[in-house]
């Protein structure tokens, strides 16, 4: 009787750990997600310090191509992780607009996050100038030396990086939203794990 008694507590135990891990994202969704999250932040700043910068313009480009390549590689670690492990459901009394405008600005970062670094290195192909990782090491071109193509692949750089700096904005307003007014889980499912039972 003791033996099932125990052995009921221990999967009533189990059930409860498998509940309180799908309202949480993985580690490492979360380790990607904020660490992606300091990049991106600091790649957009950057890109800001590029056009208006003379100055610290060829520091920064120096930087900005190995991040962006970096995010690119993580974006892709990130979806198959995603694709494999799912995330957390919202709450069920979320409305349906809002939840699907809060998937679509997920897929929006995800296109964005893949997009943006393939553009830069196009762009930089076009323009007749190599993608420096580090000192003795560049990127092959993903594109011919063009002008024409280099300009229509700048202007989309840009655009992609504001429409970027914009749904970035969203999405950290809405976090802050469920985080300190809805208090409602979704905010602490990417902040930190399930909470561990006695």
């Amino acid at each position: 009787m003791n033996d099932s008694v125990s052995d009921a507590a221990r999967d009533e135990d189990q059930a409860q750990c498998v509940e309180a891990d799908r309202g949480h994202f993985n580690v490492l969704a979360r380790v990607l997600h904020w660490g992606m999250a300091a990049a991106i932040f600091a790649m957009l700043f950057m890109g800001v310090g590029m056009t208006t910068s003379l100055t610290w313009r060829p520091v920064l480009l120096d930087l900005h191509q190995p991040l962006g390549l970096a995010i690119l590689l993580l974006v892709v670690v990130r979806l198959a992780n995603r694709l494999r492990h799912g995330a957390p459901a919202l709450p069920p009394e979320t409305p349906r607009l809002q939840a699907l405008a809060a998937t679509a600005s997920h897929w929006m970062l995800y296109g964005l996050m893949v997009l943006l670094p393939l553009i830069g290195w196009g762009m930089r192909s076009a323009g007749g100038w190599p993608v420096r990782m580090i000192q003795g090491w560049n990127l092959p071109p993903i594109a011919p030396t063009d002008p024409t193509l280099y300009a229509l692949l700048r202007d989309a750089h840009s655009i992609l990086a504001w429409l970027l700096f914009a749904v970035v904005i969203a999405h950290l307003s809405a976090a802050l939203l469920h985080g300190w007014i809805y208090r409602d889980g979704v905010f602490s499912s990417m902040a930190r794990g399930p909470a561990r039972s006695a």
